[in-house]
């Protein structure tokens, strides 16, 4: 966004100016070029079919760029983020995520060190080779694995954390790079595959005490569900009332995918390390380890527009793909 300095009002960003707002892109060792949605969104209004339409504007440049940064509001960064992490198969060349709190013009603004610096980071190579070859997000002088941030603050221009994954780069007087943390590719590189079809027959439950049996049927049994994220207290533990216990199997005989994942902001789920989740993993729920809601979600809304079979679609959502969970 950029302020309208006469009504003081914030407007979508014209990125025929961007030069123009951020002269220091002059100054960087790369060419750039802009491409944009044709009308703007508030991050507030993203949807999986705004994320096919970035994958498809990497796609269809893919070949003719070295790196790619991707201007996007904070509010649903993580989210976009980590799709595009899911829908991008064999990536060898960086995708930067990166916004501000405060908007291009601002005085103050954050957006200026976020885009420079992502920029920079996109451009950078070893031996002909883009240092990073995966899905970032770059906020506030670090560069984090995209599929395990999440935005922690809205007050703070570090609005984001990474707490179950160390920063990939770290901007200071150099920039830092941390190339054990790094995605690391085979020599021979596979042609990118684009997914576009994402599956959003999704729901997440947070449980909270007090949460009632008619409430849990009633999101269990919504038509068309096909899996939810399960947002448990701490290590993955659960009530082990007879009722909810029942609902939850029940659902999974239907064919439900439920997926257990920690409402902690840092940490990971064990089933079977505590009693109350001894029976969460009796029953086949899946484990979420150490993954984000964000990227659970979007994982599975990943696997199931990849139409991966009810049989195999625990074992695949356990095993990391994108570097999403340990």
């Amino acid at each position: 966004m950029i302020k309208d300095y006469k009504t003081g009002a914030l407007k979508a960003f014209n990125f025929d100016e961007l030069v123009g707002n951020i002269p220091e892109l002059n100054q960087l060792d790369c060419s750039i070029k802009g491409i944009s949605f044709e009308e703007p969104i508030d991050s507030s209004n993203m949807n999986p079919d705004h994320w096919a339409t970035i994958a498809s504007m990497i796609e269809d440049n893919y070949k003719l760029y070295d790196g790619f940064v991707v201007l996007h509001g904070s509010d649903t960064m993580s989210y976009s983020a980590s799709a595009l992490s899911f829908m991008l198969e064999n990536l060898s060349k960086p995708v930067i995520f990166t916004g501000s709190q405060l908007p291009i013009g601002d005085l103050r603004t954050d957006a200026k060190e976020n885009l420079i610096t992502s920029i920079q980071i996109a451009a950078l190579k070893e031996k002909g080779k883009p240092v990073v070859q995966e899905v970032g997000l770059y906020f506030e002088y670090k560069l984090y694995r995209a599929n395990r941030t999440t935005k922690i603050n809205a007050e703070h221009f570090e609005a984001f954390a990474s707490l179950n994954h160390p920063p990939l780069v770290e901007s200071g007087v150099h920039l830092k790079v941390h190339d054990s943390y790094l995605v690391k590719r085979s020599h021979k590189i596979k042609p990118l595959q684009v997914h576009k079809k994402m599956d959003d027959n999704i729901a997440v439950l947070k449980l909270f005490p007090g949460l009632n049996r008619s409430v849990l049927k009633g999101i269990l049994n919504i038509s068309g569900l096909k899996a939810v994220v399960l947002e448990t207290y701490g290590a993955g533990n659960a009530p082990m009332d007879n009722w909810f216990l029942n609902e939850l199997k029940e659902a999974i005989d239907r064919g439900l995918h439920i997926i257990n994942v920690t409402q902690c902001s840092g940490g990971g789920v064990s089933m079977g390390h505590y009693e109350t989740s001894e029976k969460l993993k009796e029953m086949q729920l899946i484990n979420g380890k150490d993954i984000t809601t964000e990227a659970a979600i979007t994982k599975a809304m990943y696997l199931l527009g990849s139409n991966v079979s009810r049989k195999l679609f625990k074992t695949i959502f356990e095993t990391s793909l994108r570097g999403e969970m340990h």
